[in-house]
């Protein structure tokens, strides 16, 4: 259990088991249609070392109305002390999107996140993949179109 320190009201997992827990606005916004606005939680919290937030869209905030967040996942280092704020985009083309305080608009989850040192070297060691990048993984695959 990750015990995280909250300012304003705590972002809450809707069921039980829930990896994320819901962000809500703190004010009222509205989402030209393929417009974006930063939207300000109310909620600022104390990660303990070693952990960082992420926020994530709404998949139904997504599937139903178009809405996201640009900068998805959104990070919080474990030394950020301000208020979490969303970026969301609304990318439906023709409907404004309003956004209403006490809406849930995005998920909080955070994760334990190991301290890494980056070592330069003059080569890396080989693996099945090596190089190849986008759709590589499916490639080849009967029935694949991508």
């Amino acid at each position: 259990m990750i015990e995280v320190l909250v300012e304003g009201d705590a972002p809450l997992a809707a069921l039980p088991g829930d990896a994320g827990a819901d962000l809500r606005a703190a004010e009222a916004v509205t989402l030209p249609p393929q417009g974006r606005a930063v939207v300000g939680t109310g909620v600022r919290i104390a990660l303990p070392p070693g952990t960082a937030a992420m926020v994530l869209p709404r998949s139904g905030l997504a599937a139903r109305h178009g809405v996201t967040v640009v900068n998805s996942p959104g990070l919080i280092d474990a030394g950020y002390r301000g208020e979490i704020r969303v970026v969301l985009l609304n990318t439906d083309v023709a409907a404004a999107y309003d956004v209403a305080v006490g809406d849930r608009i995005a998920q909080l989850v955070v994760l334990p996140v190991p301290a890494v040192r980056f070592v330069p070297v003059a080569s890396l060691p080989g693996t099945h993949r090596a190089s190849r990048g986008f759709g590589s993984t499916g490639a080849g695959r009967e029935g694949d179109t991508t």
